[in-house]
């Protein structure tokens, strides 16, 4: 068991019609002009942004609007975002939206503070030291970014996707109400159960195997979502189960589920030079790569993929082959996966397999020209980044 600190300092406000109480959260966190930062046109069409805007009107905030961050959101219009925040001497930033423009906000909170470069954050340049209040109205139940410390922005100069964490990156407040989530396409919703699964399991896959209470509480949240996706996809209206999985978004990123554990997190880095390099949907890049990932590392911690296989999906555990049972618990996560409409490989996710020449420059990106590795449960070199790529292929 690992020694930990656990932050979670984000006030949330759950349930039906909390949206309500944007202006009230707004004052409370010290906003006296704000920018309202949001995405396309579903923020408009479903009545959920005049809402807000209303709400400020009503309590007196002044406030500017910047609507257009797209997934996998962009460097230049975080530093676009920026330019309006100190020409209008906006205090606070709400999003209104999902972790595109929850993460929008947290870049551009960053650099306001920061007399440098923002980007300089991403490519590990400066540390943050301080960053302006940033609040949130969640509509897509997915990235967690609402009480996560992380943030992930895609440089447009030359594709790179890079992500930082630091505890000035916690939302003041963030605003859940499940019936926001109910216009969720079937492929956004599965593409962000994929992502609230996947931030639980790159902390439970750990060589830390003493934490039993962490890990009860990981399985029980992926139990949860893996049960509730179907719910919400048969029937999107079914307020129960969409409150289940907006809730376990939260907090499968809130660092809950990594007490006491050492956290792994080569998945979201392999994944993130897909959707840097392809602009895919980042959940359904994480499907398309982790059963390989899973079974390349698997024999450096058989016992944990066991337990994994047993607990979480419902494998019957054959103690005389525990290599077989691990890896009927990873054909059982890429069965769930397609079962929710989800790719299992990346030729499914692109619609073609990727060339030598991509595969090489996908490794060369993730590791940093050789420099670095990911993982924890395996470190992962360039050439083990390569082989995890073709084989997902």
């Amino acid at each position: 068991m690992k020694d930990f600190v656990y932050y979670t300092p984000t006030e949330v406000v759950f349930g039906r019609k909390a949206e309500e109480k944007v202006a009230q959260m707004v004052r409370k966190h010290g906003g006296h002009k704000v920018l309202v930062h949001y995405g396309g046109r579903s923020a408009r069409e479903s009545g959920l942004l005049d809402k807000v805007l209303k709400a400020l009107d009503d309590e007196g905030i002044p406030y500017v609007t910047l609507g257009g961050v797209v997934p996998n959101p962009r460097l230049s219009f975080v530093r676009e975002g920026m330019e309006l925040c100190r020409r209008e001497g906006v205090d606070l930033l709400l999003a209104v939206g999902g972790g595109s423009v929850i993460d929008s906000c947290k870049a551009m909170a960053y650099g306001l503070k920061y007399s440098g470069d923002v980007w300089d954050f991403f490519c590990g340049k400066a540390v943050p030291a301080a960053s302006m209040p940033v609040g949130c109205v969640v509509t897509i139940p997915a990235a967690g970014s609402e009480m996560s410390d992380s943030c992930v922005i895609t440089n447009d100069a030359d594709n790179d996707k890079r992500g930082v964490s630091s505890p000035f990156g916690r939302a003041r407040f963030a605003i859940l109400n499940p019936e926001r989530t109910f216009s969720l396409p079937p492929y956004q919703t599965a593409a962000g159960v994929t992502d609230i699964m996947m931030h639980t399991m790159e902390r439970y896959f750990s060589h830390d195997d003493d934490m039993d209470l962490t890990d009860a509480l990981a399985e029980a949240l992926l139990r949860t979502i893996k049960d509730n996706a179907f719910k919400v996809l048969r029937n999107p209206e079914d307020y129960r189960a969409r409150a289940q999985i907006m809730w376990g978004s939260s907090l499968s990123h809130n660092g809950l589920t990594e007490c006491g554990l050492q956290r792994d997190w080569a998945c979201h880095k392999l994944e993130h030079e897909l959707s840097g390099m392809f602009d895919v949907t980042h959940g359904a890049g994480l499907a398309a790569i982790w059963a390989t990932w899973a079974r390349y590392v698997c024999k450096d911690n058989v016992s944990r993929f066991v337990q994994f296989a047993v607990n979480v999906m419902g494998v019957r555990n054959d103690f005389s082959d525990p290599e077989g049972t691990a890896l009927r618990g990873i054909e059982a996560v890429e069965g769930f996966f397609r079962a929710i409409g989800m790719p299992v490989s990346i030729g499914e996710l692109l619609g073609r397999p990727l060339t030598e020449a991509e595969i090489a420059e996908l490794a060369r990106r993730c590791s940093h020209d050789g420099a670095i590795t990911v993982g924890a449960l395996k470190f992962l070199s360039r050439s083990d980044m390569e082989a995890i790529y073709r084989a997902a292929n």
